[in-house]
């Protein structure tokens, strides 16, 4: 009886190692596309961004670059890089409660938004390690009642992504609660083919222009 009792104790232990070394080994090689994909766009991209940049300037006074505290893997603050869309001196606000003031966005912004190129600086929050192409998307800072509602959850221990679960099922449509609930079933259900899955029904979700605001 104790030695089939050490042998499942012993099975047990090899098997949640094995697990766990599984989960090593996607999360580098999550890092590692992470890379690969970032210095890969931004070379091939790099006459669009300069396009974008000199049409920002020419359009309205102000930066190129936007910059922003979001809430980072485990409740980190880090700055968000994006194309400025907006007017200089616009509130932080959500994109739900934006809506509901006179819009600021200019109208290179209004273009930049709706096919989510704006979204492009955060490349080089993805190679700083700061962000992941796919994760849950990151809080503003002044999003107390969300942060610490996706950090009962768990959902902070993951990397926030460029994309996620939440966007392509709805993007700025969802309120708070769905968003998290989303959030939360990525971070239990991930692997590494799943953010593969949902970097292509990303580019579905900008093609349709579905929730973009």
């Amino acid at each position: 009886m104790n030695d089939h009792l050490l042998k499942y104790a012993t099975d047990a232990s090899r098997l949640r190692n094995e697990a766990q070394k599984s989960k090593v080994e996607a999360m580098l090689a999550k890092r590692l596309t992470d890379i690969f994909i970032s210095v890969s766009a931004l070379l091939g991209f790099a006459p669009l961004l300069a396009i974008i940049a000199v049409l920002i300037k020419l359009d309205s006074n102000g930066p190129v670059i936007f910059k922003q505290r979001r809430v980072g893997q485990d409740g980190e603050f880090f700055e968000i890089y994006k194309f400025r869309t907006m007017r200089i001196g616009t509130p932080d606000l959500p994109t739900d409660q934006m809506l509901k003031l006179e819009s600021p966005i200019t109208r290179v912004g209004s273009f930049l938004r709706k096919t989510s190129l704006d979204e492009l600086p955060q490349l080089f929050n993805v190679l700083a390690g700061q962000m992941s192409l796919v994760g849950p998307r990151p809080a503003l800072y002044n999003q107390v009642e969300l942060t610490e509602k996706r950090k009962s959850e768990g959902v902070l221990r993951f990397p926030p992504g460029i994309t996620g679960w939440a966007q392509v099922n709805g993007r700025d449509e969802l309120p708070d609660d769905v968003k998290v609930k989303a959030d939360k079933w990525y971070c239990e259900h991930w692997n590494y083919w799943l953010d593969w899955r949902i970097i292509f029904l990303t580019f579905g979700a900008v093609f349709s222009k579905k929730g973009a605001n």
